[in-house]
């Protein structure tokens, strides 16, 4: 019996998995046990942020993992408090709780906020806005915050509390805040799940503006576009802005689990001991990891993200077969003529690993892609898109 067969008889059916099983890889390049080779365009959905079998993340995990693998959050570590060190010197945020992933980040932003919501505007402050075709996560109480329906289905009664805005809509924010007792916004700067749509800066400039004036926190979920991956470390950082919370994840971790709620001075002190815990958070060997992939950040390789991008959006944008290319940095959508199942299954055919969002095709490279690898994969995908 093979591998699939046995994957398909004994794990949850609950992934569409592409008929390929990947056996070893070594940066962008992934191969099969046939030794098929592909070009990794999709990064584990922006996991593998400097890609396969890194050699500086490799060394740092290893290392870690031959002092202790694991304790307890009753106890001190190294690696949690200068991973924490290093991700508050770098946004200004005060303080660093640690989880698993990107859904346990939002919701310890989630709690952070009803309970500031409750100490500093009563306890009927719980509400939080989204928006519509958000993404925050499976939990239920995260599907409740994603404001798209489809997600929503068969798990009702979601968690309460939660009312959604209409994006690059200020006016749909203010009805909103007007009519319920608000303790928090939520938002993404760039939409993933929602098919890779960049919001506009005036709104989340306005949105800003309404959470300082109304004393409403304002939470940026930063799961997918956190990390480099827009260019900047943070993606909120293209809108001169400062959140009163961020949430970040995958890239963080560079392919272990990891997440991470940032707070600022408003919110740093909001949770006290016994308010929020995880038995795997601040794991020593994931925060080792995540501060390997987190000191390489710096502004050549974020440079070298913004000239990768340009290329990717020179080349697709009006190219046939494609309507329009959206994002930022190395997180893109292309729309294409042609349905976006066909032109992944194609690339997929002649070596090149895409994503999908919504009716899109969505790019989620390592940050440090090699630029030939990079344009033979686009070239794969322009090929793939001109067939309609």
């Amino acid at each position: 019996m093979s591998n699939i067969e046995i994957d398909k008889l004994f794990v949850a059916n609950t992934y569409a998995r592409f008929n390929v099983e990947i056996q070893s890889g070594k940066g962008s390049y992934l191969y099969s046990p046939e030794g098929k080779e592909y070009i990794d365009m999709g990064s584990g959905i922006g996991v593998t942020a400097f890609g396969i079998a890194d050699d500086v993340w490799n060394n740092a995990v290893i290392e870690q993992l031959g002092k202790v693998q694991h304790t307890s959050n009753l106890y001190y570590t190294q690696p949690c408090a200068f991973l924490a060190k290093e991700l508050c010197e770098r946004t200004g945020f005060k303080k660093v709780f640690f989880g698993n992933s990107g859904a346990e980040a939002n919701e310890c932003a989630i709690k952070v906020a009803r309970k500031y919501g409750e100490i500093n505007k009563g306890k009927d402050f719980y509400t939080i806005i989204t928006l519509k075709n958000s993404f925050h996560g499976r939990t239920i109480t995260t599907l409740s915050a994603t404001g798209q329906d489809k997600f929503h289905e068969s798990f009702n009664p979601l968690t309460s509390g939660f009312v959604y805005a209409t994006a690059n809509d200020i006016d749909s924010v203010k009805t909103l805040v007007e009519s319920n007792n608000v303790c928090a916004i939520m938002l993404e700067c760039v939409q993933g799940e929602g098919g890779v749509i960049a919001l506009e800066q005036d709104f989340i400039k306005g949105v800003k503006e309404i959470c300082d004036k109304e004393d409403i926190l304002l939470i940026v979920d930063e799961v997918q576009t956190g990390n480099g991956r827009t260019g900047k470390l943070y993606a909120y950082m293209h809108y001169g802005i400062q959140p009163d919370i961020v949430s970040t994840a995958k890239g963080l971790g560079g392919g272990l689990p990891i997440g991470c709620c940032m707070m600022n001075q408003k919110t740093e002190s909001v949770l006290s001991f016994g308010d929020h815990g995880s038995t795997f958070g601040g794991n020593p060997v994931c925060c080792a990891g995540a501060l390997s992939v987190l000191k390489r950040i710096d502004q050549k390789l974020l440079d070298e993200v913004n000239v990768k991008s340009e290329y990717i959006f020179n080349e697709l944008s009006g190219a046939k077969g494609v309507e329009s290319v959206s994002g930022k940095g190395l997180m893109i959508g292309i729309k294409t003529v042609r349905p976006a199942k066909e032109v992944l299954s194609e690339c997929m055919e002649n070596g090149v690993l895409c994503l999908s969002a919504k009716d899109k095709v969505r790019l989620l490279p390592a940050l440090n892609i090699p630029m030939d690898a990079l344009k033979k994969a686009v070239s794969v995908i322009k090929t793939a898109c001109e067939k309609i």
